[in-house]
C-alpha cells in the first residue's frame, strides 16, 4: 500500500478543507508546484491533486497549474475536479497527468462509463465520495440516493481499474479512516481501491493494512501531513512502502 500526499487547489493556492466545506479552508502554500516537489523530495511515489474550484464550478479551473505540477515531478500525478467532458480529460492527460479522476460524470450511465474506459483505459479513475454510504457529487454539495458500493460495483463492471474512495464526513477531521466502509467497498470490486478521509497517524495506516484486502492499493493523506501531525516517512513505514 502506497501513501499518496494530497494537493488541493483553491484560488491558486494549496489548501485543505474540513469535510469539503469551501468556507472551512486553511491555506498552506501559495506555490503548489513547490509543495509537490517537496513531497517528492520526502519520498512520495505518487501525488493526488484536486481542483477544488473546478469541482465546485463543474469545469476545470486549475488545469494549467496541474500541468506544471505534473511536469515538475518525476512521479505519477493523478488529478481531478470538475472534469465533465472528454476534452477536459484529454487536456489534463496531455499536460502530463498520469491519471484523471472523475466523480459526477461516473454517475451518468453504465454505457457512458464503459465508453470512457474504452477511450482512456487505465488512465481513468473514478472518485467515489460518500457520506453515510451515499455518493456525493458536485464538489460534495449534493448527496445522491446511490450507494457507494453500488457505484463501485458498476465502475468495476465497466472496466475501471482504480477507485478513489473518500469518506467525506471524516475528511480533514483527523479521526481515523472509515475502515468498515473501506472493507465493504474493496469486497464489492476486483479493481484497485485507494482510501482517503480521516487518516492522521501510522496507527490509522496499520488499521487499513490489518484489513488484509489485496486490492487496497493505497491511502491519500492531506491535513495530517500539512499540520505536521505525522511525517510522510512515518506513514510510509507503517504502510510497508519501500
Amino acid at each position: 500500500m502506497i501513501i499518496i500526499p494530497a494537493i488541493d487547489l483553491k484560488d491558486g493556492a494549496c489548501v485543505r478543507l474540513r469535510q469539503g466545506r469551501a468556507q472551512a479552508v486553511t491555506v498552506y502554500s501559495g506555490d503548489p508546484v513547490a509543495t509537490a516537489e517537496e513531497w517528492v523530495a520526502q519520498g512520495a511515489r505518487s501525488l493526488h491533486v484536486v481542483d477544488l474550484d473546478g469541482a465546485f464550478r463543474g469545469r476545470p479551473v486549475h488545469a494549467d497549474v496541474i500541468g506544471r505540477i505534473a511536469r515538475a515531478v518525476r512521479v505519477p500525478v493523478q488529478a481531478g475536479g470538475g472534469c465533465r467532458t472528454d476534452e477536459e480529460i484529454r487536456r489534463l492527460l496531455d499536460s502530463g497527468v498520469a491519471r484523471v479522476v472523475i466523480g459526477t460524470r461516473a454517475l451518468e450511465s453504465a454505457d457512458a462509463l464503459q465508453e470512457l474506459v474504452r477511450n482512456f483505459g487505465e488512465r481513468l479513475a473514478v472518485g467515489i465520495d460518500a457520506r453515510a454510504g451515499h455518493v456525493q457529487v458536485q464538489g460534495w454539495l449534493k448527496t445522491t440516493a446511490v450507494q457507494a458500493v453500488d457505484l463501485a460495483a458498476a465502475a468495476d463492471a465497466a472496466g475501471v481499474r482504480t477507485l478513489i474512495y473518500t469518506d467525506t464526513v471524516r475528511d480533514g477531521m483527523l479521526r481515523g479512516p472509515n475502515t468498515s466502509g473501506v472493507r465493504a467497498l474493496c469486497q464489492a470490486v476486483t479493481c484497485n481501491v485507494v482510501a482517503a478521509g480521516g487518516i492522521a497517524s501510522g496507527h490509522d495506516i496499520r488499521s487499513l493494512r490489518d484489513l488484509r484486502l489485496a486490492n487496497l492499493a493505497g491511502a491519500i493523506v492531506g491535513k495530517a501531513l500539512y499540520d505536521g501531525a505525522v511525517t510522510l516517512k512515518e506513514l510510509m513505514e507503517s504502510a510497508g512502502s519501500p
